[in-house]
């Protein structure tokens, strides 16, 4: 059986972007749609419904069953998917808190799936992000997590606007808000 990523700092640094940030949102477009790539615990869906998105706009995916189905005992919409192998629609908002650790070989395989994001730590968020602008709305926005660690994030096509960062021992995590080049500015 996989674990469940639990909440960790990146999750919290994220959670605090998403206070700030959604309610903004909201008094523009009070039905936004909502989408959380790599669900986990669940804690940004809820976090999201209790900013006040409707329910039945949020959806979360994910490569690990246990999480989709950990996510429906909570009430949500959550699919099992390899990033958006089976996302359908467009959103407002997309957040992802990815993998984005480099290849360590002393990490166990049973949380590798959760932490690494390739041999540079970017390789996920890369595949992330050359499908992302099928599935954002005109002028929606994506928010991304990324380490100091983590290299190889290409952002061609990206305009990005660092929203949130916390400093830590080894590294430094940053929240980025994404929206496509074509898409009017911040």
């Amino acid at each position: 059986m996989s674990q469940i990523y639990e909440p960790a700092e990146d999750s919290y640094l994220l959670q605090e972007v998403l206070k700030k940030e959604i309610p903004k949102l909201l008094r523009k477009n009070p039905n936004l749609k909502f989408l959380e790539m790599g669900v986990g615990s669940g804690i940004q869906i809820q976090t999201a419904s209790g900013l006040g998105i409707k329910k039945e706009n949020i959806l979360g995916g994910d490569i690990n069953a246990d999480a989709v189905e950990h996510c429906k005992g909570l009430g949500f919409e959550c699919i099992k998917s390899d990033l958006f192998e089976n996302v359908e629609g467009k959103f407002d908002v997309i957040i992802f808190n990815p993998p984005y650790l480099p290849e360590d070989e002393r990490e166990p395989e049973d949380s590798k799936t959760a932490t690494t994001g390739g041999r540079e730590g970017g390789e996920i968020i890369n595949r992330f992000l050359e499908e992302a602008g099928n599935y954002l709305k005109k002028d929606g926005r994506i928010y991304l997590i990324t380490s100091s660690l983590t290299y190889g994030v290409d952002w061609k096509g990206w305009k990005k606007k660092k929203v949130g960062e916390k400093k830590m021992f080894m590294e430094k995590l940053e929240v980025w808000e994404l929206i496509l080049f074509f898409n009017h500015s911040f």
